[in-house]
Protein backbone atom coordinates (compact mmCIF):
# COMPACT_ATOMS: atom_id res chain seq x y z
CA UNK A 1 0.00 0.00 0.00
CA UNK A 2 1.38 3.37 -1.19
CA UNK A 3 1.45 6.08 1.87
CA UNK A 4 0.92 9.53 0.83
CA UNK A 5 4.15 11.72 3.37
CA UNK A 6 4.70 15.41 2.77
CA UNK A 7 6.43 17.74 5.20
CA UNK A 8 6.30 21.67 5.57
CA UNK A 9 8.60 24.32 7.09
CA UNK A 10 7.46 27.09 9.69
CA UNK A 11 8.63 29.37 12.41
CA UNK A 12 6.57 29.45 15.45
CA UNK A 13 7.19 30.55 19.30
CA UNK A 14 6.13 29.29 22.59
CA UNK A 15 6.31 29.37 26.31
CA UNK A 16 5.83 26.39 28.52
CA UNK A 17 5.08 27.43 32.21
CA UNK A 18 3.65 24.30 33.81
CA UNK A 19 7.09 22.52 33.28
CA UNK A 20 8.45 25.25 35.66
CA UNK A 21 11.88 25.29 33.28
CA UNK A 22 13.45 28.73 33.93
CA UNK A 23 14.85 28.38 30.39
CA UNK A 24 11.25 27.13 28.41
CA UNK A 25 9.15 29.94 30.70
CA UNK A 26 10.73 32.37 28.07
CA UNK A 27 8.82 33.00 25.34
CA UNK A 28 11.37 31.36 22.53
CA UNK A 29 11.34 30.46 19.03
CA UNK A 30 12.04 27.46 16.94
CA UNK A 31 11.98 27.10 13.12
CA UNK A 32 10.43 23.32 12.72
CA UNK A 33 9.22 21.06 9.88
CA UNK A 34 6.37 19.13 10.16
CA UNK A 35 5.93 15.46 8.26
CA UNK A 36 2.49 13.64 7.68
CA UNK A 37 1.87 10.59 6.49
CA UNK A 38 -1.52 9.62 4.80
CA UNK A 39 -2.42 6.09 4.24
CA UNK A 40 -4.72 5.01 1.70
CA UNK A 41 -7.81 3.28 2.60
CA UNK A 42 -7.71 1.15 -0.10
CA UNK A 43 -4.58 -0.72 -1.69
CA UNK A 44 -3.44 0.70 -4.81
CA UNK A 45 -4.58 -0.32 -7.96
CA UNK A 46 -3.84 0.54 -11.39
CA UNK A 47 -6.30 2.86 -13.48
CA UNK A 48 -6.35 6.01 -15.37
CA UNK A 49 -5.22 8.31 -12.57
CA UNK A 50 -3.42 5.49 -10.79
CA UNK A 51 -3.85 7.36 -7.40
CA UNK A 52 -6.45 6.67 -4.50
CA UNK A 53 -7.40 10.72 -4.61
CA UNK A 54 -6.07 13.70 -5.95
CA UNK A 55 -2.65 14.20 -4.16
CA UNK A 56 -3.19 18.49 -4.39
CA UNK A 57 -6.59 18.70 -2.66
CA UNK A 58 -4.84 17.77 0.75
CA UNK A 59 -2.17 19.04 0.37
CA UNK A 60 -3.11 22.42 -0.59
CA UNK A 61 -5.66 22.34 2.25
CA UNK A 62 -3.05 21.31 4.63
CA UNK A 63 -0.15 23.58 3.24
CA UNK A 64 -2.44 26.48 3.24
CA UNK A 65 -3.01 26.09 7.17
CA UNK A 66 0.19 25.45 7.42
CA UNK A 67 1.57 28.87 5.84
CA UNK A 68 -1.23 31.09 6.67
CA UNK A 69 -2.08 30.18 9.86
CA UNK A 70 0.66 28.10 12.30
CA UNK A 71 3.78 30.12 10.67
CA UNK A 72 4.82 33.16 13.33
CA UNK A 73 2.47 31.98 15.26
CA UNK A 74 2.39 32.66 18.97
CA UNK A 75 1.91 29.09 20.99
CA UNK A 76 -0.09 29.64 24.44
CA UNK A 77 -1.17 28.05 27.25
CA UNK A 78 -5.19 28.87 27.30
CA UNK A 79 -4.56 29.87 30.86
CA UNK A 80 -1.01 31.94 30.30
CA UNK A 81 -1.26 35.98 31.48
CA UNK A 82 0.40 36.80 28.10
CA UNK A 83 -3.23 35.97 26.95
CA UNK A 84 -4.73 38.40 28.63
CA UNK A 85 -1.61 41.40 27.82
CA UNK A 86 -3.03 41.05 24.10
CA UNK A 87 -6.86 40.73 25.10
CA UNK A 88 -6.14 43.89 26.99
CA UNK A 89 -3.72 46.27 24.96
CA UNK A 90 -3.10 44.27 21.23
CA UNK A 91 -6.63 42.08 20.42
CA UNK A 92 -6.05 42.25 16.91
CA UNK A 93 -3.05 39.94 17.34
CA UNK A 94 -5.13 37.34 18.81
CA UNK A 95 -5.58 35.49 15.58
CA UNK A 96 -1.97 34.86 15.47
CA UNK A 97 -2.52 32.93 19.02
CA UNK A 98 -2.36 29.47 18.89
CA UNK A 99 -3.93 28.27 21.86
CA UNK A 100 -3.41 24.74 24.05
CA UNK A 101 -5.04 23.08 26.93
CA UNK A 102 -1.78 23.12 28.95
CA UNK A 103 1.77 24.00 27.88
CA UNK A 104 2.11 24.46 24.03
CA UNK A 105 4.53 21.47 24.36
CA UNK A 106 6.03 19.70 20.86
CA UNK A 107 3.88 16.38 21.70
CA UNK A 108 0.64 18.56 22.44
CA UNK A 109 1.19 20.57 18.94
CA UNK A 110 1.62 17.03 16.95
CA UNK A 111 -1.55 15.47 18.80
CA UNK A 112 -3.36 19.11 17.36
CA UNK A 113 -2.32 18.63 14.26
CA UNK A 114 -3.19 14.99 13.66
CA UNK A 115 -6.69 16.25 14.88
CA UNK A 116 -6.74 19.25 12.23
CA UNK A 117 -5.63 17.49 9.17
CA UNK A 118 -7.84 14.38 10.16
CA UNK A 119 -10.58 17.08 10.53
CA UNK A 120 -9.71 18.05 7.01
CA UNK A 121 -9.76 14.82 5.50
CA UNK A 122 -13.04 13.78 6.31
CA UNK A 123 -14.65 16.86 5.70
CA UNK A 124 -12.97 17.21 2.24
CA UNK A 125 -14.00 12.61 2.20
CA UNK A 126 -10.13 11.70 0.97
CA UNK A 127 -9.99 8.26 1.07
CA UNK A 128 -6.92 8.25 3.72
CA UNK A 129 -6.46 8.10 7.35
CA UNK A 130 -3.60 9.80 9.34
CA UNK A 131 -1.33 7.28 9.85
CA UNK A 132 1.70 9.34 11.89
CA UNK A 133 2.55 13.01 12.53
CA UNK A 134 6.32 14.16 13.11
CA UNK A 135 7.53 17.35 14.18
CA UNK A 136 11.10 18.20 13.61
CA UNK A 137 11.72 20.97 16.81
CA UNK A 138 15.70 20.86 16.75
CA UNK A 139 18.16 19.26 14.35
CA UNK A 140 18.40 16.64 17.51
CA UNK A 141 14.47 16.68 19.00
CA UNK A 142 11.78 15.36 17.22
CA UNK A 143 8.65 13.88 18.01
CA UNK A 144 6.95 11.69 16.54
CA UNK A 145 3.01 9.71 17.21
CA UNK A 146 1.60 7.84 15.28
CA UNK A 147 -1.80 5.37 15.99
CA UNK A 148 0.04 2.73 17.79
CA UNK A 149 0.78 5.57 20.20
CA UNK A 150 -2.00 8.31 19.52
CA UNK A 151 -6.22 7.89 20.57
CA UNK A 152 -8.13 10.98 19.35
CA UNK A 153 -10.61 9.36 20.94
CA UNK A 154 -9.40 9.14 24.27
CA UNK A 155 -6.69 11.78 24.02
CA UNK A 156 -8.37 14.33 26.59
CA UNK A 157 -9.14 17.75 24.37
CA UNK A 158 -12.44 19.32 25.18
CA UNK A 159 -15.15 18.61 22.19
CA UNK A 160 -15.36 21.43 20.32
CA UNK A 161 -11.54 22.92 20.28
CA UNK A 162 -10.23 24.24 17.08
CA UNK A 163 -8.28 21.18 16.03
CA UNK A 164 -11.48 19.08 15.64
CA UNK A 165 -12.85 21.83 13.10
CA UNK A 166 -11.91 21.42 9.51
CA UNK A 167 -11.58 25.59 9.63
CA UNK A 168 -8.45 27.22 9.89
CA UNK A 169 -8.49 28.18 12.96
CA UNK A 170 -5.66 28.11 15.55
CA UNK A 171 -7.63 28.96 19.02
CA UNK A 172 -11.10 29.30 20.15
CA UNK A 173 -11.38 33.34 20.62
Amino acid sequence: MATLEFTRRYAMAHRLLATKSPKCAIPHGHNEFVTVRLTPTAPFRFSDTNAAAPFHRIKSRWHQWIDDYVDHALHLAESDPLLDYFREREPALLGRIMTFQGDPTTEALAACFWLKLSAFVAEDGLPFTLSEVRIEETPTNTVRIDRDVFDPGSCGLRAGAWPWRADMSINDF
